[in-house]
């Protein structure tokens, strides 16, 4: 069994739960995020896309109720003692299984918290979990109680996020170098991700996103591949990724003539993002951070191109994104706390003109300020 933090880490984290779970009267919380089973215990699957939860109760009771193909999965990578298997057939209802575990943890009638938002609690299962519980015990929705507790780095995870940010990094390095005129875009993803799993990283949350011409305005994956045309403009936004800790980065790189606007979209993305960077301090809010990058570019004559979020908090994420709460939007009220780490990207889709121009950099708030995470130029690559 490789444990990726060590088992005072592990004691702290479940401390801190209970702690939080006894704060809201609850006698036992189930958890379907992957993320937060992992940062509970270390497990490590792809799994929760079938029904799968990690029951605690304020006992300190932890039990994993999952399919057979992730038995082995918690044993290996994971601290929990009691797994039960639910049985793949025709009808088969897992809620069922959930019942029997509630009722050996005497439950009946109390109060269970329960984490609705996660990518495994469809709305079918949501839907069967709820009829499940009916008249059972008083349900109440707890999606946020461990991520609140994820959202503030240990010592141990921020060794994690920083060996993270050092594979983002060599992955723009070999963006730069085979970024050129005829250069297919395929192989520009297949270099960067290659030199990440090459350095120890692990597959990222969700999909690099790389796009050049038209698609350049684009800030999600889609299956489309092009070369390079002798003037052209790539956007690729990644993320450096291990043990599951992301460190993201985002850019747009001219090739061939620059376009004089890409120059100035350039500059208002580098100011807007040097002006988050001074205020992503501790007592500041995720609120304060969008309206200041909002009043940036509004006041340079993009509102139209920028976005309505500038950025998002990067952790231990499982697929389909790496996007973490809190997310940075006005009038957001989360407070920024030491060890927080945030992606904060300035990005301008500018449909008039057909430009795109994206900047975004990742950093771990310290108790005085923050900490940019990767060590690269921000300066306008034109090549």
């Amino acid at each position: 069994m490789a444990l990726h933090f060590s088992k005072k880490e592990f004691e702290n984290r479940k401390l801190a739960t209970l702690k939080s779970m006894k704060e809201q009267n609850l006698d036992a919380l189930l958890m379907f995020r992957q993320e937060s089973m992992y940062w509970l215990t270390g497990y490590d699957t792809f799994g929760y896309v079938f029904f799968q939860t990690l029951i605690l109760d304020q006992k300190g009771n932890i039990i994993l109720l999952t399919r057979a193909p992730d038995l082995r999965q918690a044993q290996n990578t994971s601290n929990i003692e009691s797994i039960k298997i639910w049985i793949d057939k025709n009808g088969s209802n897992p809620t069922d299984d959930l019942k029997i575990i509630l009722n050996e943890l005497n439950l009946k009638g109390k109060k269970i918290g329960i984490e609705y938002e996660a990518y495994g609690m469809t709305g079918r299962n949501a839907l069967r979990l709820n009829k499940s519980l009916e008249n059972y015990c008083k349900v109440e929705d707890q999606s946020e109680l461990i991520t609140k507790h994820r959202v503030i780095k240990s010592k141990e995870e921020i060794i994690y996020v920083k060996k993270a940010a050092e594979l983002a990094d060599k992955a723009l390095d070999e963006a730069w170098k085979y970024t050129k005129t005829g250069a297919s875009e395929a192989k520009i993803l297949a270099e960067m991700q290659k030199v990440v799993l090459e350095g120890g990283g692990d597959y990222p949350a969700n999909e690099y996103i790389i796009g050049s011409g038209h698609n350049a305005l684009l800030c999600r994956y889609q299956a489309e591949k092009r070369n390079l045309s002798d003037v052209d403009q790539l956007s690729i936004e990644w993320a450096g990724t291990f043990k599951h800790y992301h460190s993201a980065m985002f850019r747009t790189i001219t090739i061939g003539k620059t376009n004089p606007k890409h120059i100035k979209m350039h500059e208002a993305c580098l100011e807007a993002l040097k002006n988050c960077e001074k205020n992503l301090i501790p007592g500041k809010t995720a609120g304060d951070i969008f309206d200041i990058h909002a009043k940036t570019f509004d006041n340079l004559g993009f509102n139209k191109a920028r976005m309505n979020a500038c950025g998002y908090s990067l952790g231990s994420t499982f697929s389909p994104n790496w996007m973490d709460w809190p997310m940075l939007y006005t009038g957001n009220p989360y407070i920024i706390q030491p060890g927080n780490v945030f992606f904060m990207h300035m990005i301008l889709m500018d449909s008039d003109s057909q430009l795109a121009m994206n900047l975004g950099e990742t950093y771990l708030v310290t108790e005085s300020g923050n900490e940019r995470l990767g060590k690269q130029k921000l300066d306008l690559v034109m090549v």
